[in-house]
C-alpha cells in the first residue's frame, strides 16, 4: 500500500463509521446498551483511524483540486464547506459525548448525543461523497 491508496482507505473507514453509528443508534433505541456501546466504540475507532490516515495522506500528497465545472462544482463546494466546518465541530462533540457516556452521566450524554449523532453521520457520509466526487469521476 502507498500513500495514493489512502483516499480509498479513508472512504472505507468513513463507511465503517457510518455503519457503526447507524447500528449503535438502532441498538440503543431497542435498549441494548451492550451492543450500542460496542458499535459506538467501533465508530470512534474507525473515525480515529480515518483522522490519522487523512493527516498522513495530506501531509505527503497535499490537496487534490476538484476539476468539475458548472452546477456540479457548486454542489461539490457546498458539500465540502459544510463537511469541513462540521468535521471540525464534531471532534469536541464526540469527546464530550463519549466522556459523558464513560462517566455514566446518562441524561447529559443523551442530551448531547442527540446533536452529535446526526452531525457525525453527516460528516461520515459527506466524507465518502467528497471522496467519490474527487477520485471517482
Amino acid at each position: 500500500m502507498t500513500v495514493t491508496d489512502l483516499p480509498a482507505v479513508n472512504a472505507a473507514l468513513n463507511t465503517v463509521a457510518t455503519l457503526f453509528l447507524v447500528l449503535g443508534w438502532r441498538f440503543i433505541r431497542r435498549g441494548d446498551l451492550t451492543r450500542h456501546r460496542a458499535c459506538m466504540l467501533g465508530a470512534l475507532a474507525a473515525s480515529a483511524l480515518f483522522l490519522g490516515s487523512y493527516v498522513v495522506y495530506h501531509y505527503h500528497a497535499g490537496s487534490r483540486p476538484f476539476t468539475g465545472t458548472g452546477a456540479v462544482r457548486v454542489v461539490y463546494l457546498a458539500i465540502l464547506v459544510s463537511h469541513v466546518v462540521l468535521a471540525a465541530a464534531i471532534v469536541p462533540l464526540v469527546i464530550v459525548t463519549v466522556a459523558r457516556a464513560f462517566r455514566r452521566d446518562d441524561e447529559r450524554h443523551r442530551a448531547i448525543a442527540r446533536w452529535t449523532l446526526p452531525l457525525w453521520l453527516y460528516v461520515s457520509v459527506t466524507g465518502v461523497v467528497v471522496y467519490l466526487m474527487l477520485y471517482q469521476r
